[in-house]
C-alpha cells in the first residue's frame, strides 16, 4: 500500500485541526463564488455527518485516490467526479459540497446552506420548472458523494467491534479516526494502482494528473487550473499512448497501462471490469444486490475478481487487492506490500 500507519497518525491529528480553523472562518465565506466568465460554483450546501464518521482531510489524502486537489486558503478539496467538478469542506459537524456550474445552469441558483429536503418532504410542494431541475441536479450530486465516500457504513460503530476486538487498535483508534474506504471507479483504481509500482503518493498524484490533462475530457476551467475527467480505456488505447507516456515521465508503467487499456477496452465485453464488483457494493449507478457467503478466505465474487485482474498488464496480488478493495467494494481484500510483509511474525 503506499501510505503507512503512521502517515494516517500524522493526517488525523492534521485533520481536527483544519477542521477547527474551518470552523471558525466558514461564515466569512461568500457563498457563490464566480469562478470566471465561463461558469460559477453554487452555493454550499451542508450534509451533516460528523469527524468520527469520516475525516475527508485524512481519508482524501492517505493513498486510496489520487486526483483530490487541497486548496490550502479556503481548506477545500476539488476533484471531478462522473464529470462534474465538485468541492468538499468540513467542520466537525458537517460535509459542505458544491459543484462547479456551465453558465446555462449556474443562473439556477441553489437554496442557501441547508439540510438537502427528503424526497418526502419535496412532494407536493409548488415548484417552478427551474426549481425542480436545480434539485433534481442537487439530488444528483449527493448521490454522487453519498456514493464516492461510502457514506451508507456505520463507521462509529465498526471502530467499536474492532476496538472490542482488537486492544492494539482500541489503543490507537483515536489518532486516526473517521478514515472510510472510498468507493472508487474501478476503471480508475485500476490505472492508478498500476502507477502505484515502487511509487510514492506524491508521484502517483502526478502522473494521474498527467493522464487527465492528457486524455481526460475537459470538464471545466477555475482560474488558471483546468479540470479534466479521467480518461476512458478507449482513450489510453490510442497507438501514442505508450510513447507519450514514456515522454511524461512514466517509464516501463507507460506500457502497463497502454496494454491494460488494450485489453479492457478491446479484447473484453464491455462492462467487463464492474461485473467483477462485489455486487453489495456495486458501481454507481447500479442497484445493489445480495451476494456470496463470507468463507474465512473470503467470497468466491472476490476469489474470482481477484484472479482475473492478475490476467492484466502491470497488475500483481497488491495491485489487484488494492483495485478490489477501492474500486471493486471487496471489502476482504488485504492489500499487502513488501513494507508490510517484512512486519509478519509467525503464530505461536
Amino acid at each position: 500500500m503506499p501510505f503507512t500507519a503512521f502517515q494516517f497518525h500524522q493526517q488525523g491529528q492534521k485533520c481536527f485541526l483544519s477542521a477547527y480553523h474551518f470552523s471558525i472562518g466558514f461564515q466569512s465565506q461568500t457563498s457563490l463564488s464566480t469562478t470566471s466568465m465561463a461558469g460559477a460554483f453554487s452555493e454550499w450546501r451542508k450534509l451533516p455527518i460528523g469527524l468520527s464518521e469520516i475525516c475527508i482531510n485524512t481519508t482524501l489524502r492517505c493513498g486510496q485516490s489520487f486526483r483530490w486537489q487541497h486548496i490550502p486558503e479556503s481548506e477545500e478539496w476539488r476533484c471531478v467526479l462522473y464529470g462534474k467538478l465538485l468541492s468538499l469542506k468540513q467542520d466537525s459537524s458537517n460535509i459542505y459540497y458544491r459543484d462547479y456550474r456551465s453558465p446555462a445552469s449556474a443562473s439556477l441558483l441553489t437554496p442557501p446552506i441547508s439540510e438537502i429536503p427528503s424526497r418526502a418532504q419535496s412532494e407536493g410542494e409548488p415548484t417552478d420548472n427551474n426549481a425542480n431541475v436545480d434539485h433534481s441536479h442537487d439530488d444528483h450530486v449527493l448521490r454522487i458523494i453519498k456514493h464516492y465516500l461510502n457514506l451508507s457504513l456505520d463507521l462509529s460503530n465498526l471502530y467499536t467491534q474492532w476496538s472490542a476486538q482488537d486492544p492494539n487498535f482500541k489503543k490507537k483508534a483515536a489518532q486516526f479516526t473517521g478514515i472510510r474506504i472510498l468507493r472508487q471507479d474501478a476503471w480508475e483504481a485500476l490505472v492508478s494502482f498500476i502507477c502505484s509500482s515502487n511509487n510514492n503518493i506524491s508521484r502517483i498524484s502526478q502522473m494521474v494528473e498527467k493522464l487527465c490533462l492528457h486524455y481526460g475530457p475537459f470538464v471545466a476551467k477555475v482560474g488558471e487550473r483546468a479540470y479534466h475527467d479521467f480518461p476512458t480505456p478507449e482513450a489510453l488505447a490510442g497507438k501514442d499512448v505508450e510513447s507519450n507516456l514514456r515522454s511524461l515521465g512514466f517509464g516501463y508503467r507507460a506500457r502497463y497501462i497502454y496494454q491494460t487499456a488494450v485489453m479492457v477496452s478491446q479484447e473484453r465485453e464491455a462492462g467487463w471490469l464492474n461485473s467483477l464488483c462485489n455486487p453489495e457494493s456495486p458501481a454507481f449507478g447500479v442497484e445493489a444486490m445480495s451476494g456470496d457467503e463470507m468463507k474465512p478466505e473470503g467470497r468466491q465474487g472476490y476469489r474470482d475478481a481477484h484472479e482475473k485482474l492478475l490476467d492484466l498488464q502491470g497488475v500483481g496480488p497488491k495491485v489487484s487487492d488494492c483495485v478490489c478493495l477501492m474500486g471493486l467494494g471487496w471489502g476482504e481484500s488485504v492489500p499487502v506490500d513488501t513494507h508490510g510483509k517484512s512486519l509478519k511474525v509467525p503464530v505461536k
